[in-house]
């Protein structure tokens, strides 16, 4: 599952979306707005995506991580629009029956959805000019 919201993200619910009887693991990953990113106070940031673009490629994404890692769910949510520090932008959750697989699926999703889904972040600063990172 991969969703994108411009509201804040419920990761309680996210996380009890992948309860299950088989899952012996679970490994989360929360990417949180940080108030510093090379050595620029940041004031908040805006995530813009491709919506169509952004579900078609996370769920290659997830399918990869299923038959490369053999985990048994994965949820994938970010957040697009305005975020203030300290709110989630990123929540991925990835269960197996073993904790190797799902630490190495979590890993798997946030380092190829960071490449390959077409989302795209611009930070403010303050008292500096806003720039788009990764764009």
């Amino acid at each position: 599952m991969f969703e994108l919201s411009d509201k804040p993200l419920d990761t309680t619910a996210l996380r009890a979306s992948l309860a299950q009887p088989n899952a012996g693991a679970l490994v989360v990953f929360e990417g949180w707005v940080r108030n510093e990113n090379e050595q620029r106070a940041v004031a908040s940031l805006t995530y813009e995506a491709a919506e169509g673009l952004c579900r078609a490629e996370a769920e290659k994404i997830v399918a990869e991580v299923r038959e490369k890692f053999g985990v048994l769910d994965v949820r994938v949510a970010h957040r697009v629009g305005s975020l203030a520090v300290g709110e989630t932008a990123v929540w991925i959750g990835v269960t197996a029956a073993h904790r190797a697989a799902a630490f190495a699926g979590c890993r798997y999703v946030i380092d190829e959805l960071k490449t390959r889904v077409p989302i795209w972040k611009k930070e403010f600063y303050t008292g500096d000019q806003p720039r788009w990172i990764g764009a």
